[in-house]
């Protein structure tokens, strides 16, 4: 495989950056059988309002299709494509035979819900090589999307991607997926995954923080690009049907019912049942604790295992159903349980108590995905600010909603059942 890391262009930049665009494309496809190409290759990801020539789009596929021809490679690209309504950020699938098949973004961006129309299907490509579950970029925030195409017969996720950063620290630049999402997202579906990001800036106004990367079956990152260099990263890894077994139905939570928790209160947690801990726990002006053997009887709050966490697909139904607190008594790889817990949280908007009862620890991360207490050592007991406003703010950017997300993948994952 290979992932082409691009260097960034503007719209009216495109024509003047495409022959070197092919270049690496070529370059890559001198060994690689799998090639991915960013979103929003063809012309820009910041494409405006203003009509695209399909003319344009045409001449472009034409162009990769002839590089496919010559190597023998499948090549994944990034670009706008026109459907009925308007235009679709899509992803290219195109082998020596042509182009064949599309993936749509469904899981619009901010803005780029301005100018694009959102996917209505999670299909997966048959190529030469395998069968593809193609997402788009902020798909990957949404864990049904890559669930519900493994589950259909994809071996291989790939992900043409513009992930953005806010720059906040021009030598560290952050996005949750590219840091945290995308190395569960391939060992929680059991299938490799390969994403190919850009650098630099488009539009003066969009920054990206390339980090493209192969990842194994195992969530094993295998290759990973810079954050600031254009660049192409590339691994040999294994295709075939996923391993993992889901059935028909997510695994299960379990809810005690009472009163809900309050809007806001502070909450002790420990990894060991001691009535002492308990003490202290009101000494420190704690409104409940939660240990190995006590959690609180509330309708928001749900207790999971390993199995459930694991199932990208459990957790989704418990939280649009008014969950916002999850406590989940693990006892997987320890390496893992902190980014299953990160990802969890952020993905659903909500809080993950984690009692590792192993490692005797417990913490707990909040709706963005941040570890905000947890115990080590001789630290035994922690707490936390639980927040419910926290729990409802569902926009991830402006006019990007989860909760919609979640629900409209629910109905296109039944509808591909």
């Amino acid at each position: 495989m290979a992932a082409v890391q691009t260097r960034a262009h503007d719209r009216a930049a495109f024509s003047e950056r495409w022959p070197r665009l092919l270049a690496q494309i070529e370059e890559a496809a001198s060994g690689a059988r799998l090639i991915v190409i960013p979103e929003g290759t063809v012309p820009g990801y910041v494409i405006g309002n203003e009509a695209v020539d399909p003319r344009l789009l045409e001449a472009a596929a034409q162009d990769v299709i002839g590089i496919a021809a010559r190597s023998g490679a499948t090549i994944v690209y990034g670009g706008a494509r026109a459907v009925a309504g308007g235009i679709a950020n899509s992803a290219y699938v195109v082998t020596a035979d042509g182009v064949t098949g599309f993936a749509d973004k469904c899981f619009l961006w901010h803005f780029d819900r301005r100018w694009f129309t959102a996917g209505d299907t999670l299909t997966p490509v048959d190529t030469p090589l395998g069968r593809l579950g193609v997402f788009i970029c902020a798909d990957g925030r949404i864990p049904t999307i890559a669930s519900t195409l493994v589950d259909r017969g994809a071996e291989v996720l790939v992900v043409p991607t513009a992930w953005v950063s806010s720059g906040r620290d021009p030598l560290a630049l952050e996005n949750i997926q590219a840091d945290l999402m995308i190395p569960v997202r391939a060992r929680e579906n059991g299938v490799p995954l390969v994403a190919a990001n850009k650098v630099g800036v488009e539009a003066r106004s969009v920054v990206y923080c390339g980090k493209s990367q192969i990842v194994a079956a195992d969530g094993t990152v295998v290759a990973l690009a810079s954050q600031d260099q254009q660049e192409i990263v590339r691994a040999t890894i294994a295709i075939g049907p996923s391993p993992v077994h889901r059935d028909a139905a997510p695994a299960g939570v379990t809810r005690r019912r009472g009163t809900p928790l309050p809007e806001v209160a502070r909450i002790a947690i420990a990894a060991a049942v001691d009535p002492a801990l308990h003490d202290l726990a009101g000494v420190a002006d704690a409104d409940l604790t939660i240990d190995p053997h006590a959690a609180p009887e509330r309708d928001d709050v749900a207790i999971v295992d390993d199995e459930a966490v694991l199932d990208p697909r459990a957790l989704v139904g418990p939280r649009l159903d008014g969950v916002s607190l999850f406590v989940w008594h693990a006892s997987i790889d320890a390496g893992w349980i902190v980014r299953f817990a990160r990802t969890r949280a952020a993905e659903l908007r909500a809080y993950v108590v984690v009692l590792d009862t192993s490692a005797k620890r417990a913490f707990a991360v909040d709706p963005d995905g941040a570890v905000v207490a947890g115990t080590f050592d001789g630290f035994e007991l922690a707490a936390f600010a639980y927040d419910r406003r926290r729990t409802l703010a569902w926009n991830v950017a402006p006019g990007t909603d989860v909760r919609e997300g979640l629900q409209r993948t629910a109905g296109l994952a039944a509808a591909a059942r």
